[in-house]
Order: structure tokens, then C-alpha cells, then sequence
């Protein structure tokens, strides 16, 4: 038996019940993993919110989790090879990471890259081949300036940070009050720009004569779409994560990781996200940690908005 946090039926975080579950041993192709911290996204909460189709409840909650190995099943193959107990790994995309120990396939099961914390790690994977998928979708390439929004939160940084490893300059838009949210921009090699009135001029400056060639939405505003349409050329080279009905009005790109073209890549991207996070080229910058039994005090805080990095809930 184990503590994990479960929705019963679709409803806000206060809804949701830390119950004792079975921990099953692992079967063909199955890995058990205790965990020892799990990342919060927003999605976390968005997913269970409200009915959706093809959603059964209870549903576990939590799609990331980084741990160790104590139970490997027959034929069980991880996507980084052979797994043993003991060993140190991540996983995504699974469901209750909000757990202390859970049974899953061995096939979302990765090494824990060296060069970061459980926390850390547990927090690397959703953001990460979100991001990944938006520059591959978008084409985005070396030498090219490229808009980005929302560019100091989870998905932004790691853009940022696999755009500099790319040789993509990036324009990224952060609060006008928000001295912090522009550091942490500058940090990750990114040119930070205010939301607000003038936004596409600031933006036209910051290019300093080079063509927008792209734009990557993570904040969803009217604003932001708006200003990508005006500077980008190629309506297939704007891409948002939080407005489907933008894209569906205006004829850009939206992706999401319920959709089965983005699953299949974010599938496929977690080796490389996992590769340069162990070479270095990656950080997750970590605001703060909860026990996993504050796990709705910890989403809360989450979901009020800019709370300064990732999240992670610790047994």
C-alpha cells in the first residue's frame, strides 16, 4: 500500500483525496518506482477540472516523477536500457505521480540525468518536450530571431535554453513590473521585452533589423497572438500551447500533449531533453518544494501564477 493523490470526479484541487492505494508487483514490461519527488504542472489540475472525454475517475494525479527502481518485472526494458533496483530514474508521461511509490511501464522510464536533483528532475520532462516540439514545429533554426511568450515560465526557460544551444535568437516577453521575470530571461540567453502597450515596436527594436521568423505562445492573450500575426510572415510558423481557439480562428499551430501527433513527439523527444540536461545544456530552476502531503497547498501555488520556477513535491 501506498499514499497517492486521486480526483474522484471532476472538481477544484480542495476535491481531491489522499488515499492509501495497492502497489501492484510489477508485471511483463512493468518497473515499481519509489518516488522521491514528483513535478507539478498545471495540467495537473486543468485534466480534472472538468468532465473530458475519455477521462475515468477516480484518476490519479501527476504526470512526472523522478525516483528509484524497487521492483522490476519480466521483459521490463526502460527507455534508456536495462533497469535494476536501486537505480535512479525519471518518468513521464504516467499517471499518479503524486504518489509515494507507484507501478508503471518500464517503457517511460528513464536514467535520472547526474547533473540534477530529484526535484529537479521530476520537473524536467513535461516542460521540456513541450518546448522541443514547439521549435520543431515551427522550424525554427540557427542564425533565425524568433518571439517568444511567456518567456519566463517552465516551457519558456527551457526554450530559451535549447534555442541558445540551437543558435536561435529569442525575444521574449515577460510582466512590465516584473524585474525578476526579465533576469531570469537574460540568464537563459533570451532578450527580455514588456508586455503591454508598444509591444510591437519593443519587439521590432529588439530584432534590430532582423525578420521575426517565428513565435512560440505560452501565455494565450490576445495580445501576444496578435503581435505574432503582425511580425511573422508564415502562419505556420506560430505555435501556441494554450489558445486552440486562436489557432483554429487565425490558422496557426496548436499543440498539446492529449493530441496524438504531440504525444508521439514528446514521446520520441524525452531521450534528447534527457541528453542535454546530462550534458549540461538544461537546468530546472526550482522555486520551492512541498511534502507530498501538501500536494493541493503546492498546486495552488502553482496555479496562482509566477511563482518563480518549478514545483516539486518531496515523501
Amino acid at each position: 500500500m501506498a499514499k497517492q493523490w486521486r480526483a474522484h470526479r471532476p472538481g477544484p484541487v480542495d476535491d481531491w483525496t489522499f488515499d492509501e492505494v495497492d502497489v501492484p508487483h510489477p508485471g511483463p514490461g512493468e518497473v515499481t518506482i519509489r518516488v522521491r519527488a514528483a513535478g507539478i504542472n498545471p495540467a495537473d489540475a486543468k485534466h480534472v477540472a472538468s468532465a473530458r472525454p475519455g477521462a475515468e475517475f477516480p484518476v490519479a494525479i501527476g504526470y512526472e516523477l523522478s525516483g528509484e527502481v524497487t521492483a522490476v518485472g519480466p521483459d521490463a526494458v526502460g527507455g534508456s536500457g536495462d533497469l535494476a533496483v536501486g537505480d535512479e530514474v525519471v518518468a513521464f508521461r504516467v499517471q499518479g505521480a503524486y504518489a509515494a511509490e507507484l507501478t508503471i511501464l518500464a517503457r517511460d522510464v528513464f536514467a535520472k540525468p547526474a547533473t540534477l536533483s530529484h526535484a529537479e528532475a521530476a520537473n524536467l520532462l513535461l516542460a521540456g518536450t513541450t518546448a522541443a516540439e514547439m521549435i520543431q514545429v515551427t522550424r525554427a533554426v540557427e542564425g533565425e530571431t524568433v518571439l517568444l511568450h511567456a518567456a519566463s515560465g517552465a516551457v519558456g526557460v527551457s526554450l530559451l535554453q535549447q534555442a541558445r544551444a540551437l543558435g536561435i535568437r529569442v525575444i521574449g516577453t515577460v510582466g512590465r513590473d516584473s524585474a525578476e521575470s526579465a533576469e531570469r530571461v537574460r540568464r537563459f540567453g533570451g532578450i527580455p521585452i514588456a508586455y503591454g502597450d508598444g509591444l510591437q515596436e519593443r519587439v521590432v527594436e529588439a530584432a534590430a533589423g532582423r525578420p521575426i521568423a517565428a513565435a512560440w505562445d505560452a501565455v494565450g492573450t490576445d495580445e501576444a497572438i496578435d503581435v505574432s500575426l503582425a511580425l511573422v510572415a508564415e502562419r505556420d510558423r506560430i505555435v501556441t500551447i494554450v489558445s486552440p481557439q486562436r489557432a483554429e480562428s487565425d490558422g496557426i499551430l496548436w499543440i498539446a500533449g492529449s493530441r496524438p501527433a504531440s504525444a508521439r513527439f514528446r514521446d520520441i523527444a524525452r531521450a534528447h531533453v534527457l541528453e542535454l540536461a546530462a550534458s549540461g545544456v538544461l537546468e530546472v530552476p526550482l522555486a520551492r518544494t512541498f511534502p507530498l502531503a501538501d500536494a493541493r497547498e503546492a498546486v495552488r501555488f502553482v496555479m496562482q501564477g509566477h511563482p518563480g520556477g518549478k514545483v516539486a513535491l518531496l515523501p
